[in-house]
């Protein structure tokens, strides 16, 4: 179907056909953007000549030490501008990039050093101790590279290669390997764990290549914009954004410190047109003080995405002189694949509070997807009446390729020809989707996924708890915190900052309860518990 009756000699060849990769971004951008500048931070500022000289050191010095075609590297960094290097130098080198979120706790970095197979790790000085207690865990341990940054306080601990010294001893004309085929792996980017252990999501280069696409015509971008990396590079790969910026020669001013007055002083010094960030990110420049504020006289495009924001906060938020557009994704779609584009013909008479309620809806596909919709359980779209719920179902490219070693979740996640993205959802008339709910109790904290689940099994591990039973608890400034609800064996007795450092003995800061009521827990005649309620509950705590 779709073929010519006669089409001998019209064959794939080397003229016509080159498998989609962003690293051809680069490659192109040290040639028509050579003398532009690529990234800033701070004193450092390189061309996209220095960029691509930078990064094709990168990936001989790694070659060099026996990194080969597959093998993974790992990287424990903020965003700095060797994160950003890795983007581009590890692929470089034919391996497969490993982003950890430095915000994990030991167990579970030296759990994804082994499951990923990482043979080299690029640990930023103020991660150091927990990339060397993770490595000393494992049999093979992978190489550790440091990666000082002095002016913000974390010199070199000299008891690793220092960063600088590797990309030294590369060769800055190491051809790149460009891949064969765009189904070759690119990255691995772990989820929060929201099923206990976190499963390995594996990116392809053509859904890569297609998301940095995508991006520019959605978030109407011209050349040369410039851009804050406030999303973590841990994170989605920050949204693919980094391998977006020279498609179009942009700037990339990496943000090693997320605050008020970083932001505002990037925005005033450096004329950031764009950034993305979590709603944390909006009510942070909201709340911020006088002292914080820079007066800035140009438009900035902000992308939000986790928890719904708060209309309220959009509303104040555009006040400031930002234009907001919500976005929509998983770790498991390369971040961000539905949008709220502006309806102009419906919503331009809308009051404030009615406009910014509409902009907070999760939105429609992106252009590189195929197609994003709600289903019900049997695969079946739900009414668009804004109120019966179903599941957000994604189909395209730019969805991973699948769970690393882990064939089940993977089939399961792919089962009747589209991703499963777990939240709960209702479709309005004019298409646009609207989280309802979140599936499986996860609780979104400042962009990060939490699981009800692991909280509530390390808050059973303390002799007092008879029971333990955790939902979101909406927050000014994280969006949600988890809030624990406990039963006490008879007898027993616990405060609750007891529980809270009980439970920061094994889980991330970030995981750890805000709140401790102690109660009896409202359950079914069956036993199960009733969330329901306490999720009321938790909002007017």
């Amino acid at each position: 179907m779709g073929w010519m009756k006669d089409e001998r000699g019209l064959e794939k060849c080397d003229a016509n056909y080159v498998a989609l990769t962003p690293l051809s971004h680069l490659k192109r951008a040290s040639d028509v953007f050579a003398q532009r500048t690529a990234v800033v931070y701070g004193d450092h500022r390189v061309t996209y000549a220095q960029y691509y000289d930078r990064c094709s050191r990168l990936a001989s010095a790694l070659a060099a030490i026996g990194v080969a075609a597959g093998d993974v590297v790992a990287t424990l960094l903020p965003n700095t501008p060797a994160q950003a290097e890795a983007h581009f130098g590890v692929p470089a080198c034919g391996a497969v990039l490993n982003t950890i979120n430095t915000r994990l706790d030991l167990d579970t970095v030296s759990y994804i050093f082994e499951h990923g197979g990482a043979s080299v790790v690029l640990a930023d000085t103020q991660f150091i101790e927990l990339a060397e207690a993770a490595a000393a865990r494992l049999d093979t341990p992978p190489q550790i590279i440091e990666v000082p940054d002095a002016p913000a306080g974390f010199p070199a601990t000299g008891r690793h290669p220092v960063y600088e010294d590797v990309l030294a001893s590369g060769n800055a004309a190491f051809a790149w390997h460009m891949p064969q085929d765009e189904w070759e792996s690119l990255a691995l980017n772990y989820t929060s764990g929201t099923t206990g252990r976190p499963k390995g999501v594996v990116y392809h280069h053509r859904g890569a290549y297609l998301m940095t696409m995508g991006t520019v015509v959605s978030w109407r971008m011209v050349l040369h914009p410039v851009f804050m990396q406030i999303v973590p590079l841990f994170h989605c790969n920050g949204w693919n954004h980094t391998w977006m910026m020279p498609l179009i020669g942009g700037t990339l001013v990496c943000a090693r410190d997320i605050t008020a007055q970083a932001i505002f002083d990037a925005i005033a010094d450096e004329k950031v047109t764009h950034f993305g960030g979590a709603p944390i990110v909006l009510n942070m420049l909201v709340n911020a003080g006088e002292d914080e504020r820079r007066e800035f006289d140009h438009a900035v495009e902000v992308f939000t995405a986790g928890a719904p924001p708060a209309p309220a906060t959009l509303g104040k938020f555009e006040a400031m002189g930002f234009n907001v557009t919500h976005v929509y994704g998983l770790t498991e779609t390369y971040g961000h694949v539905t949008e709220c584009i502006w309806r102009e013909e419906d919503w331009a008479a809308l009051d404030k509070p009615e406009l910014a309620a509409v902009k907070a809806r999760q939105g429609v596909a992106f252009p590189m997807m195929e197609h994003i919709t709600v289903m019900k359980d049997d695969m079946s779209q739900v009414p668009r009446d804004a109120t019966t719920q179903g599941e957000i179902m994604i189909r395209g490219n730019s969805v991973m390729k699948g769970y690393l070693k882990n064939p089940q979740a993977t089939q399961e996640a792919f089962a009747g020809g589209y991703f499963h993205s777990g939240d709960l959802a209702v479709q309005h008339s004019d298409g646009y989707i609207q989280i309802a709910d979140r599936a499986k109790d996860i609780i979104i904290s400042g962009g990060e996924n939490i699981s009800s689940v692991e909280v509530e099994s390390t808050l059973m591990g303390h002799d007092a708890v008879m029971l333990a039973a955790v939902v979101a608890k909406p927050d000014e400034k994280w969006g949600e915190v988890p809030c624990a609800f406990i039963e006490l064996k008879p007898g027993a007795q616990v405060d609750e900052a007891t529980l809270i450092a009980f439970t920061r003995e094994t889980l991330a800061g970030f995981k750890t309860p805000k709140k401790v009521v102690f109660q009896e827990l409202p359950k079914t005649s069956t036993g199960k518990i009733q969330k329901f309620e306490l999720r009321k509950l938790a909002a007017t705590l």
